[in-house]
């Protein structure tokens, strides 16, 4: 029965459709299944599938889009329940993610927020347009593993660096891992600036996420 559950579980991320995924998040609950389980064997292999398929040019961001914000919708009918059980997932690490300051977009950075809230990451979306003060004062309020910054203008680019700088003339740059993202962010700009890394898209940012964290 569950199986069965689990499979339209994924198949509603995978549709993009946030209506099924909440009701399908729903009837797990009156069905006395662990929440853990719903997300785990259920909704994530679904984020995964379309995670996938984008990654091979078979998937589209339109797909990646709707597939995160049902994605969004099932954790959130789910919470109440794990509050409640006490079965709070075990978090893979703290993540403060903003758009830098004078940068309005708003897409990537959500969706790789939502992903990685999806995939066990504990989120701190900070939205957009965000001064380098706050992102640093956030990561320190929360104890932060991982600071994530879009930037999707050439001209905002350079406040990525600024919070780097910043850190640095703190002494704090040790203590955080330091993810960018955007349009203009390549290789050669991470090494510029001295981050950790940048990912070119959601699933590559969890995947990195991951990895900074010593998880893969």
């Amino acid at each position: 029965m569950s199986e069965e559950l689990y499979k339209k579980m994924a198949q509603s991320i995978i549709d993009g459709d946030s209506d099924a995924a909440t009701s399908l998040a729903k009837e797990s609950i009156t069905a006395g299944l662990n929440p853990l389980d719903a997300i785990t064997q259920g909704f994530v292999v679904g984020v995964n599938s379309v995670g996938e398929a984008f990654g091979r040019g078979d998937a589209f961001l339109p797909e990646l889009v709707m597939a995160g914000e049902a994605m969004k919708a099932a954790v959130a009918t789910l919470d109440p329940e794990m509050k409640k059980r006490g079965s709070e997932r075990k978090m893979l690490g703290k993540v403060v993610i903003a758009t830098v300051e004078g940068d309005i977009h708003e897409i990537g950075k959500s969706l790789v927020a939502t992903m990685l809230g999806a995939s066990g990451f504990e989120v701190f979306d900070l939205g957009v347009d965000t001064p380098s003060n706050k992102i640093i004062g956030k990561s320190l309020e929360v104890n932060a593993d991982i600071i994530a910054m879009s930037a999707l203008l050439t001209t905002t680019m350079v406040k990525q660096r600024e919070v780097i700088e910043e850190l640095e003339k703190e002494g704090l740059r040790k203590k955080v891992k330091i993810m960018v993202g955007g349009a203009p962010v390549t290789r050669d700009w991470v090494k510029t600036i001295g981050a950790d890394g940048f990912s070119e898209d959601a699933i590559g940012a969890v995947m990195l996420a991951k990895q900074l964290m010593g998880l893969s």
